[in-house]
């Protein structure tokens, strides 16, 4: 199966529905997931001389966030839903 990839105008396309104010991140890395802060967009050519551009984080020791939020990891099926333990009764100081 053929890989598309995500091109700038789809890009474009997609962050044009959000809130221009909101800041840019990266979720990394489906098995642990990470969110980063993006720092730099940048273009280039790859090995077949076709044009391609990067979104690149920064080199600050505070560019990697910490974990990125459950339900954005399930949103990107990178971790499925969990929900929470049903609920027991409390027993009551007299043991039953």
């Amino acid at each position: 199966m053929p890989h598309t990839e995500l091109t700038v105008g789809d890009l474009i396309d997609l962050l044009s529905a959000c809130d221009r104010g909101a800041p840019v991140r990266q979720a990394m890395n489906p098995f642990f997931p990470m969110a980063h802060r993006v720092e730099r967009v940048v273009q280039a050519t790859d090995e077949t001389g076709l044009p391609v551009v990067y979104l690149a984080e920064g080199r600050d020791a505070d560019t990697q966030l910490g974990h990125l939020p459950p339900e954005v990891a399930v949103e990107l099926a990178w971790q499925s839903p969990v929900q929470a333990p049903p609920r027991r009764p409390r027993r009551s100081a007299g043991g039953k």
